[in-house]
């Protein structure tokens, strides 16, 4: 029964708008490559699947807290390192904490409001497409930052980084917009990364190589009340 019920709630789920285009490029592709040569049909069917898995939309149930950071994406936890703010990103100079996450061809790829609040700022930037799980990406490779302001006052900023494989960014929120946290707000197509970047004296709530569910696994603590984890031990 969980094995029936994780397919189902993880498989049979509805397709992301962005998806479609992509879905039927990769059934019209596949459908010629195999008029002209059937060995192509099983791969192309299999291709086919995949891109419909990639845009899967599952539901997700959002702890709803004025103090918690949700992850905006699902993946591996890269890094939790404490480091300067990139100039780019309309954040407070100094130091704060990145949390990295990297999204592979597996994972899915819609990304979600870590936190509650208005989006006060936005900036594209064209770059590289290097390996997304490499540090220098969140330098080179194309990227879409995104500030938002929470109700306290208090800003986050998520990057998202296009990755090796993937060629798309969308970003699905204007400055001026009130997010909802574990609200969708972008997704990034065929492999990718997701940087957020908060307080440097926050507690983070996770282990690099722990895998973080978008809308629902907490990165951190605003308030400060929860230990942080190091090496499997709280502190």
């Amino acid at each position: 029964m969980n094995i029936l019920k994780s397919f189902k709630d993880e498989v049979l789920v509805p397709i992301h708008p962005a998806g479609w285009p992509f879905i039927f490029l990769f059934i019209l592709v596949s459908s010629a490559i195999s008029y002209f040569w059937m060995l192509f049909v099983f791969p192309g069917v299999l291709l086919s699947l995949w891109c419909v898995y990639f845009f899967r939309n599952p539901k997700r149930t959002t702890p709803i807290t004025d103090h918690l950071v949700i992850s905006p994406a699902d993946g591996r936890i890269l890094s939790t390192d404490v480091l300067p703010v990139p100039e780019d990103l309309d954040l407070p100079s100094g130091k704060w904490r990145r949390i990295s996450i990297f999204m592979n061809v597996f994972d899915v790829h819609v990304n979600r409001s870590p936190v509650a609040g208005k989006v006060v700022a936005t900036t594209y930037h064209k770059g590289t497409f290097l390996n997304a799980s490499l540090d220098k990406a969140s330098e080179n490779n194309e990227r879409q930052n995104m500030v938002v302001e929470m109700a306290t006052g208090q800003k986050i900023g998520v990057v998202q980084i296009a990755g090796l494989v993937a060629r798309r960014i969308l970003l699905e929120a204007a400055v001026g917009d009130h997010l909802n946290v574990g609200q969708q707000y972008g997704i990034i197509r065929f492999g990718s990364r997701v940087d957020v970047w908060v307080p440097a004296t926050i507690p983070v709530n996770v282990l690099v190589g722990q895998t973080a569910i978008a809308g629902e696994s907490i990165l951190a603590d605003l308030s400060g009340k929860m230990d942080e984890i190091t090496d499997g031990i709280c502190r």
